[in-house]
């Protein structure tokens, strides 16, 4: 059986969980993958000389995690119209050329619905407006949100995201806020898309924000699932959504991109536990 070689660039994914994914999906699908975590300052290279290195030795394609997936973007084609206006890239296909996806969007509609239901996210104050922020933002308004308040300690990233939102909000007001607490008044929901909460970085981005008596939050952050934010949530009894879900169906979608096969994400996320 063809070993396939997959692999994940990122600078602090030693906690990563992306290789016991991919491998378990690989056994759910019968086939046999390889997925390796490649750190560029480990491996005392450029970005971009990590991701041409993995194309010369054959790796199918590649997982892009913070903070590369707005750099990946020049070294790919982004065919779905969607993905170039979120402009980042967390999936690539080595094809002729390298084809850039993002499972994040997609991953978060598909793990909101799947907790959530059909319940529309209301008004969301979101934190980050960086790469997986712009996943999130897009994906939020494919749910339905009725606004969405962006704040990012560079205020420049989230005027670009609001600008990006304005041709596909749909029904969604934007707004960019000068304070995080600002962007949280009056919000249903939640979003942490900022790497505060990481192992390697600590924190919580919502620190002395109120929580109680709203609808949900979200983190992205999955490594550990319990962070701080999240701790401060169970505590106030409101609802969450875990990065660790966003983690799954991103990974399942990935995974159906790099091998053509339908993961089931119920098995999958068996398979992870019992591992």
């Amino acid at each position: 059986m063809e070993t396939i070689r997959l692999g994940l660039v990122g600078d602090n994914i030693a906690a990563s969980r992306a290789p016991d994914l991919h491998h378990a999906a690989a056994r759910l699908c019968e086939v046999d993958v390889k997925y390796e975590r490649l750190v560029p300052r480990d491996l005392g290279l450029t970005f971009d000389d990590v991701v041409e290195r993995a194309k010369q030795d054959g790796f199918r394609g590649l997982n892009i995690t913070y903070p590369y997936k707005e750099q990946v973007l020049r070294l790919v084609t982004i065919e779905d119209p969607v993905v170039r206006t979120i402009g980042a890239c967390n999936t690539v296909l080595f094809r002729a050329p390298a084809i850039g996806f993002n499972t994040d969007y997609t991953g978060y509609v598909s793990a909101f619905r799947a907790q959530f239901g059909a319940r529309p996210p209301g008004a969301v104050a979101m934190a980050g407006s960086g790469g997986v922020g712009k996943a999130v933002a897009f994906g939020l308004a494919k749910l339905g949100a009725k606004s969405l308040a962006l704040f990012d300690i560079d205020d420049g990233k989230s005027r670009s995201l609001a600008a990006a939102l304005q041709p596909h909000r749909g029904a969604m007001s934007v707004q960019v806020a000068a304070s995080l607490a600002e962007a949280c008044e009056g919000a249903d929901g939640l979003v942490n898309c900022t790497p505060s909460g990481m192992v390697g970085y600590g924190g919580n981005a919502f620190s002395g924000i109120p929580i109680k008596g709203r609808g949900w939050i979200f983190d992205a952050v999955y490594t550990p699932i319990r962070t701080a934010f999240v701790q401060e949530a169970e505590a106030a009894r409101v609802e969450i959504l875990s990065g660790y879900e966003l983690f799954l169906y991103q990974g399942g979608d990935a995974f159906k991109l790099f091998m053509g096969c339908e993961v089931d994400v119920g098995k999958l996320r068996r398979m992870l536990n019992e591992g």
